[in-house]
Protein backbone atom coordinates (compact mmCIF):
# COMPACT_ATOMS: atom_id res chain seq x y z
CA UNK A 1 0.00 0.00 0.00
CA UNK A 2 1.55 3.22 -0.89
CA UNK A 3 1.90 6.04 1.61
CA UNK A 4 -0.36 8.65 1.78
CA UNK A 5 1.52 11.83 0.08
CA UNK A 6 2.17 14.82 2.83
CA UNK A 7 -0.36 17.60 2.33
CA UNK A 8 1.45 20.25 0.61
CA UNK A 9 -0.02 24.11 0.03
CA UNK A 10 0.48 25.41 -3.70
CA UNK A 11 1.78 28.53 -4.34
CA UNK A 12 -1.51 30.19 -5.35
CA UNK A 13 -3.60 30.77 -2.12
CA UNK A 14 -0.74 29.39 0.10
CA UNK A 15 -1.89 31.82 2.98
CA UNK A 16 -5.52 30.48 2.85
CA UNK A 17 -3.83 26.71 3.03
CA UNK A 18 -2.96 24.44 5.81
CA UNK A 19 0.53 25.23 6.54
CA UNK A 20 0.65 21.76 8.20
CA UNK A 21 -1.00 18.26 8.70
CA UNK A 22 -2.92 17.69 11.66
CA UNK A 23 -0.32 16.05 14.50
CA UNK A 24 -3.25 15.32 17.11
CA UNK A 25 -6.49 13.73 16.55
CA UNK A 26 -9.16 16.50 16.99
CA UNK A 27 -10.75 13.89 19.60
CA UNK A 28 -7.78 14.77 21.58
CA UNK A 29 -7.36 18.45 21.31
CA UNK A 30 -8.86 20.24 24.16
CA UNK A 31 -7.16 23.77 24.23
CA UNK A 32 -5.64 24.73 20.84
CA UNK A 33 -8.79 25.55 18.52
CA UNK A 34 -11.63 24.30 21.17
CA UNK A 35 -14.14 26.33 23.41
CA UNK A 36 -13.44 24.11 26.67
CA UNK A 37 -12.14 26.87 27.96
CA UNK A 38 -14.86 29.08 27.47
CA UNK A 39 -17.75 26.72 28.99
CA UNK A 40 -15.39 25.29 31.44
CA UNK A 41 -17.18 27.45 34.50
CA UNK A 42 -21.08 25.95 33.86
CA UNK A 43 -20.01 22.21 33.31
CA UNK A 44 -18.23 22.70 36.72
CA UNK A 45 -21.16 24.61 38.25
CA UNK A 46 -23.58 21.83 36.85
CA UNK A 47 -21.45 18.96 38.53
CA UNK A 48 -21.61 20.45 42.21
CA UNK A 49 -25.16 21.01 42.34
CA UNK A 50 -25.49 17.32 40.98
CA UNK A 51 -23.21 16.44 43.22
CA UNK A 52 -25.16 18.39 46.16
CA UNK A 53 -28.14 16.86 44.96
CA UNK A 54 -26.99 12.91 45.61
CA UNK A 55 -25.25 13.67 48.81
CA UNK A 56 -29.07 15.10 49.75
CA UNK A 57 -30.26 11.60 48.71
CA UNK A 58 -27.87 9.56 50.46
CA UNK A 59 -27.58 11.35 53.59
CA UNK A 60 -30.52 13.15 54.15
CA UNK A 61 -34.39 11.72 54.75
CA UNK A 62 -35.29 14.00 51.62
CA UNK A 63 -35.40 12.38 48.24
CA UNK A 64 -35.63 14.75 45.73
CA UNK A 65 -36.81 12.83 42.79
CA UNK A 66 -38.66 13.54 39.55
CA UNK A 67 -39.80 11.68 36.77
CA UNK A 68 -37.97 11.43 33.56
CA UNK A 69 -40.78 12.55 31.72
CA UNK A 70 -40.06 16.23 32.67
CA UNK A 71 -36.84 15.86 31.74
CA UNK A 72 -37.58 14.21 28.28
CA UNK A 73 -40.44 17.07 27.76
CA UNK A 74 -37.51 19.89 28.30
CA UNK A 75 -34.87 18.46 25.78
CA UNK A 76 -37.50 18.95 23.22
CA UNK A 77 -37.32 22.76 24.23
CA UNK A 78 -33.94 22.69 24.22
CA UNK A 79 -32.76 20.81 21.20
CA UNK A 80 -34.84 23.51 18.95
CA UNK A 81 -33.28 26.40 20.84
CA UNK A 82 -30.15 24.94 20.19
CA UNK A 83 -30.72 23.99 16.36
CA UNK A 84 -31.68 27.65 15.56
CA UNK A 85 -29.07 28.97 17.35
CA UNK A 86 -26.08 27.06 15.51
CA UNK A 87 -28.30 27.46 11.65
CA UNK A 88 -28.59 31.16 12.30
CA UNK A 89 -24.87 31.91 13.67
CA UNK A 90 -23.27 29.21 10.14
CA UNK A 91 -25.91 31.51 8.34
CA UNK A 92 -23.69 35.07 9.15
CA UNK A 93 -20.43 33.41 9.39
CA UNK A 94 -20.85 31.90 5.81
CA UNK A 95 -22.68 34.96 4.78
CA UNK A 96 -19.70 37.02 5.51
CA UNK A 97 -17.33 34.30 3.85
CA UNK A 98 -19.29 34.50 0.75
CA UNK A 99 -19.61 38.03 0.63
CA UNK A 100 -15.74 38.43 1.03
CA UNK A 101 -15.30 36.22 -1.24
CA UNK A 102 -17.40 38.36 -3.76
CA UNK A 103 -15.32 41.28 -3.20
CA UNK A 104 -12.19 39.36 -3.87
CA UNK A 105 -13.65 38.19 -7.42
CA UNK A 106 -14.60 41.56 -8.55
CA UNK A 107 -11.61 42.83 -7.31
CA UNK A 108 -9.88 40.29 -9.07
CA UNK A 109 -12.47 40.91 -12.33
CA UNK A 110 -11.60 44.48 -12.72
CA UNK A 111 -7.82 44.42 -12.16
CA UNK A 112 -7.74 42.13 -15.22
CA UNK A 113 -10.14 44.39 -17.28
CA UNK A 114 -7.95 48.04 -16.21
CA UNK A 115 -4.78 46.14 -17.10
CA UNK A 116 -6.01 44.32 -20.03
CA UNK A 117 -7.89 47.24 -21.76
CA UNK A 118 -5.96 50.25 -20.63
CA UNK A 119 -5.34 51.60 -24.77
CA UNK A 120 -7.22 52.48 -27.64
CA UNK A 121 -6.20 49.90 -30.53
CA UNK A 122 -7.06 52.69 -32.61
CA UNK A 123 -5.09 55.19 -31.06
CA UNK A 124 -1.83 55.86 -29.91
CA UNK A 125 -1.01 53.76 -26.49
CA UNK A 126 -1.36 55.18 -22.87
CA UNK A 127 0.93 57.78 -21.38
CA UNK A 128 3.17 57.62 -18.89
CA UNK A 129 1.08 59.62 -16.81
CA UNK A 130 -2.14 57.30 -18.10
CA UNK A 131 -0.51 54.17 -17.08
CA UNK A 132 0.04 55.91 -13.80
CA UNK A 133 -3.06 56.46 -13.66
CA UNK A 134 -3.76 52.53 -14.01
CA UNK A 135 -1.76 51.61 -11.67
CA UNK A 136 -2.99 54.05 -9.06
CA UNK A 137 -6.47 52.33 -9.78
CA UNK A 138 -5.40 49.03 -9.18
CA UNK A 139 -3.31 49.99 -5.97
CA UNK A 140 -6.84 51.89 -4.65
CA UNK A 141 -8.41 48.18 -5.59
CA UNK A 142 -6.39 46.50 -3.24
CA UNK A 143 -6.69 49.24 -0.71
CA UNK A 144 -10.90 48.49 -0.72
CA UNK A 145 -10.26 45.72 0.85
CA UNK A 146 -7.45 46.28 3.02
CA UNK A 147 -10.67 49.11 4.19
CA UNK A 148 -13.41 46.45 4.72
CA UNK A 149 -11.40 44.65 6.79
CA UNK A 150 -9.92 47.60 9.14
CA UNK A 151 -13.97 48.97 9.27
CA UNK A 152 -15.61 45.74 9.87
CA UNK A 153 -12.45 44.82 12.69
CA UNK A 154 -12.19 48.35 13.94
CA UNK A 155 -9.26 49.22 13.24
CA UNK A 156 -7.65 52.25 12.56
CA UNK A 157 -5.03 54.57 14.27
CA UNK A 158 -6.19 56.72 16.88
CA UNK A 159 -6.12 59.95 14.49
CA UNK A 160 -8.97 58.63 12.55
CA UNK A 161 -12.37 59.77 13.93
CA UNK A 162 -10.85 62.41 16.07
CA UNK A 163 -11.87 65.68 14.01
CA UNK A 164 -9.61 67.93 16.89
CA UNK A 165 -6.22 66.69 15.59
CA UNK A 166 -4.75 68.44 13.17
CA UNK A 167 -3.51 65.02 10.91
CA UNK A 168 -6.72 63.91 10.09
CA UNK A 169 -5.19 63.15 6.33
CA UNK A 170 -3.42 60.49 4.48
CA UNK A 171 -0.76 60.19 7.89
CA UNK A 172 -4.41 58.91 9.97
CA UNK A 173 -4.40 55.94 7.42
CA UNK A 174 -3.52 52.61 8.91
CA UNK A 175 0.50 51.69 7.48
CA UNK A 176 -0.95 49.17 4.78
CA UNK A 177 -3.30 51.55 3.44
CA UNK A 178 -0.94 54.62 3.46
CA UNK A 179 1.85 52.21 1.52
CA UNK A 180 -0.89 51.38 -1.55
CA UNK A 181 -2.49 55.10 -1.47
CA UNK A 182 0.17 57.23 -1.25
CA UNK A 183 0.17 60.72 -1.17
CA UNK A 184 -2.85 61.39 -3.07
CA UNK A 185 -5.16 60.56 -0.60
CA UNK A 186 -5.35 63.91 1.30
CA UNK A 187 -8.26 63.40 3.35
CA UNK A 188 -10.42 60.72 4.80
CA UNK A 189 -13.71 61.50 6.24
CA UNK A 190 -14.30 58.90 8.56
CA UNK A 191 -15.26 60.57 11.42
CA UNK A 192 -17.90 62.75 9.50
CA UNK A 193 -19.43 59.37 8.81
CA UNK A 194 -17.91 58.39 5.23
CA UNK A 195 -16.96 54.57 5.20
CA UNK A 196 -13.04 54.88 3.75
CA UNK A 197 -14.64 51.85 1.47
CA UNK A 198 -17.13 53.94 0.01
CA UNK A 199 -14.89 56.72 -0.70
CA UNK A 200 -12.47 54.35 -2.39
CA UNK A 201 -15.20 53.36 -4.76
CA UNK A 202 -15.53 56.58 -5.99
CA UNK A 203 -11.97 56.52 -7.09
CA UNK A 204 -13.06 54.01 -8.90
CA UNK A 205 -15.74 54.74 -10.50
CA UNK A 206 -14.63 58.00 -11.67
CA UNK A 207 -11.42 55.70 -13.19
CA UNK A 208 -13.97 53.82 -15.68
CA UNK A 209 -15.75 56.81 -16.58
CA UNK A 210 -12.65 58.16 -17.68
CA UNK A 211 -11.39 55.69 -19.71
CA UNK A 212 -14.56 55.24 -21.24
CA UNK A 213 -14.20 58.64 -22.45
CA UNK A 214 -10.78 57.99 -23.41
CA UNK A 215 -12.33 55.16 -25.79
CA UNK A 216 -10.40 52.05 -23.70
CA UNK A 217 -14.14 50.73 -22.39
CA UNK A 218 -17.29 50.56 -24.92
CA UNK A 219 -20.09 51.85 -23.12
CA UNK A 220 -21.32 47.85 -22.54
CA UNK A 221 -17.98 47.21 -20.98
CA UNK A 222 -18.21 50.39 -18.87
CA UNK A 223 -21.67 49.71 -17.50
CA UNK A 224 -20.00 45.80 -16.80
CA UNK A 225 -17.33 46.96 -14.82
CA UNK A 226 -19.69 49.50 -13.11
CA UNK A 227 -21.98 46.46 -12.21
CA UNK A 228 -19.17 44.91 -10.53
CA UNK A 229 -18.63 47.81 -8.56
CA UNK A 230 -21.98 47.46 -7.20
CA UNK A 231 -21.69 43.78 -6.75
CA UNK A 232 -18.65 45.02 -4.36
CA UNK A 233 -20.45 47.53 -2.51
CA UNK A 234 -23.67 45.43 -1.83
CA UNK A 235 -21.71 42.70 -0.78
CA UNK A 236 -19.77 44.62 1.65
CA UNK A 237 -23.16 46.26 2.78
CA UNK A 238 -24.01 42.43 3.62
CA UNK A 239 -21.13 42.29 6.03
CA UNK A 240 -21.99 45.47 7.26
CA UNK A 241 -25.46 43.93 8.88
CA UNK A 242 -23.45 41.12 9.66
CA UNK A 243 -21.11 43.02 12.13
CA UNK A 244 -23.88 45.67 13.45
CA UNK A 245 -26.64 43.27 14.03
CA UNK A 246 -26.50 41.39 16.66
CA UNK A 247 -28.48 38.04 17.85
CA UNK A 248 -31.12 39.65 19.89
CA UNK A 249 -30.20 40.17 23.45
CA UNK A 250 -33.72 38.51 24.51
CA UNK A 251 -32.84 35.24 22.62
CA UNK A 252 -29.82 34.99 24.07
CA UNK A 253 -31.00 35.05 27.74
CA UNK A 254 -33.76 32.82 27.15
CA UNK A 255 -31.31 30.08 25.54
CA UNK A 256 -28.89 30.70 28.42
CA UNK A 257 -31.77 30.51 31.16
CA UNK A 258 -33.33 27.20 29.17
CA UNK A 259 -29.95 25.44 29.59
CA UNK A 260 -29.26 26.40 33.06
CA UNK A 261 -32.62 24.97 33.83
CA UNK A 262 -31.99 21.93 31.67
CA UNK A 263 -28.90 21.23 33.23
CA UNK A 264 -30.34 21.76 36.89
CA UNK A 265 -33.39 19.38 36.29
CA UNK A 266 -31.25 16.60 35.08
CA UNK A 267 -29.91 15.36 38.71
CA UNK A 268 -33.30 15.28 39.88
CA UNK A 269 -34.15 13.12 37.21
CA UNK A 270 -31.24 10.87 37.67
CA UNK A 271 -30.12 10.37 40.95
CA UNK A 272 -32.32 7.68 41.76
CA UNK A 273 -31.19 5.13 39.63
CA UNK A 274 -27.84 6.35 38.86
CA UNK A 275 -26.54 7.69 42.27
CA UNK A 276 -22.92 9.32 41.74
CA UNK A 277 -22.88 8.55 38.25
CA UNK A 278 -25.41 11.50 38.48
CA UNK A 279 -22.54 13.84 38.52
CA UNK A 280 -20.89 12.39 35.12
CA UNK A 281 -23.85 11.73 33.30
CA UNK A 282 -25.02 15.71 34.06
CA UNK A 283 -21.69 16.80 33.34
CA UNK A 284 -21.12 14.72 30.17
CA UNK A 285 -24.61 16.59 29.25
CA UNK A 286 -23.79 19.98 30.16
CA UNK A 287 -20.82 19.87 28.44
CA UNK A 288 -22.57 19.00 25.16
CA UNK A 289 -24.90 21.35 25.10
CA UNK A 290 -23.07 24.41 26.41
CA UNK A 291 -20.36 23.43 24.19
CA UNK A 292 -22.60 23.75 20.91
CA UNK A 293 -23.82 27.10 22.02
CA UNK A 294 -20.62 28.43 22.74
CA UNK A 295 -19.64 27.68 18.82
CA UNK A 296 -22.84 29.08 17.45
CA UNK A 297 -21.17 32.54 19.49
CA UNK A 298 -18.31 32.34 17.91
CA UNK A 299 -19.81 31.86 14.70
CA UNK A 300 -21.97 35.12 14.79
CA UNK A 301 -19.25 37.29 14.61
CA UNK A 302 -17.08 36.16 11.65
CA UNK A 303 -14.79 38.95 11.47
CA UNK A 304 -12.65 38.78 14.82
CA UNK A 305 -10.06 37.51 15.88
CA UNK A 306 -10.57 33.80 17.24
CA UNK A 307 -9.46 30.68 15.80
CA UNK A 308 -13.23 29.65 14.10
CA UNK A 309 -13.51 33.49 12.21
CA UNK A 310 -12.77 34.23 8.95
CA UNK A 311 -9.28 34.09 8.19
CA UNK A 312 -9.58 37.86 6.69
CA UNK A 313 -5.19 38.30 7.16
CA UNK A 314 -4.65 35.33 4.93
CA UNK A 315 -7.37 36.17 2.23
CA UNK A 316 -6.44 39.63 1.83
CA UNK A 317 -2.69 38.51 1.50
CA UNK A 318 -3.16 36.10 -0.85
CA UNK A 319 -5.20 38.54 -3.49
CA UNK A 320 -2.14 41.29 -2.84
CA UNK A 321 -0.34 38.38 -3.95
CA UNK A 322 -1.99 37.75 -6.90
CA UNK A 323 -2.61 41.62 -8.01
CA UNK A 324 0.85 42.32 -7.20
CA UNK A 325 2.04 40.08 -9.85
CA UNK A 326 -0.15 40.93 -12.57
CA UNK A 327 1.07 44.38 -11.84
CA UNK A 328 4.04 43.62 -12.41
CA UNK A 329 3.71 41.66 -15.21
CA UNK A 330 1.60 44.77 -16.73
CA UNK A 331 4.62 46.67 -16.28
CA UNK A 332 6.96 44.70 -17.91
CA UNK A 333 4.49 44.00 -20.79
CA UNK A 334 3.96 40.36 -20.17
CA UNK A 335 2.17 38.66 -23.50
CA UNK A 336 -0.67 37.38 -20.71
CA UNK A 337 -2.04 41.30 -21.48
CA UNK A 338 -2.28 40.78 -25.43
CA UNK A 339 0.23 43.66 -26.76
CA UNK A 340 1.95 41.58 -28.98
Amino acid sequence: MRARPARRPTKPLMNRARKKPRRMPLVLRFIKGSIHGDILLPVIIHALFAALIVYVDDFTPYTPHLPGSITSSLSIVVGLLLVFRNQSSYARFWSGQNDLTTICTNIRNLTRSFLTCNYNSKGPGPTPAERAETEAAIHTLLAIIYAVKNTLQWEWEHSVGAPDLEDSGSGSLKPELRELLGPKMSQTYEFEGLGLPIQLTMSIEAYIKRSHDRGWFHSPQASQLSVQLNSLVAAYGTMETIRLTPIPVAYLIHTRQVLALYGGVLPFAFVESMQWWTVVIVSLITFTLYGIEAIAYQLEEPFGYDKADIKMDDVIEDLRIEVSVLLREWQENAPMFGRH
